[in-house]
């Protein structure tokens, strides 16, 4: 199995909501929901920081999973949102930010995660 960490910029309140949004939004994707877990989780806080009640949207995969269909779901869901944020997508300690709602940019930012080969 494999994981995938989602996370969204600004305040904690307004992230709050957009996971819960973006996290709702993957668990009825037929495409998601049959390869991955979606689970609503808290990223520990860093210095300083207290820490949302959810601030990560975590995806455990299974081998059938694809990106290309993440990125769909993605840019979808963003396109319902009034405002953007910036997302960051975690993967094998890689971090690629999406500030886009093109579904071939985000496939293509998306598709880095996965460039060493694995």
């Amino acid at each position: 199995m494999e994981e995938y960490r989602v996370e969204l910029n600004g305040e904690p309140e307004s992230v709050e909501r957009e996971l819960r949004s973006l996290a709702r939004w993957l668990r009825e994707d037929d495409a998601i929901r049959s390869t991955a877990l979606v689970k609503l989780t808290q990223a520990p806080p860093r210095p300083g920081e207290m820490g949302a009640a959810f601030d990560v949207v975590q995806l455990v995969v299974d081998s059938a999973f694809q990106l290309g269909n993440l990125a769909l779901a993605y840019a979808a869901w963003r396109g319902t949102r009034p405002r953007s944020s910036v997302v960051t997508v975690e993967h094998r300690g890689r971090r690629v930010s999406l500030d886009t709602a093109d579904p071939e940019e985000i496939a293509r930012i998306l598709e880095a995660l996965g460039e060493d080969g694995a």
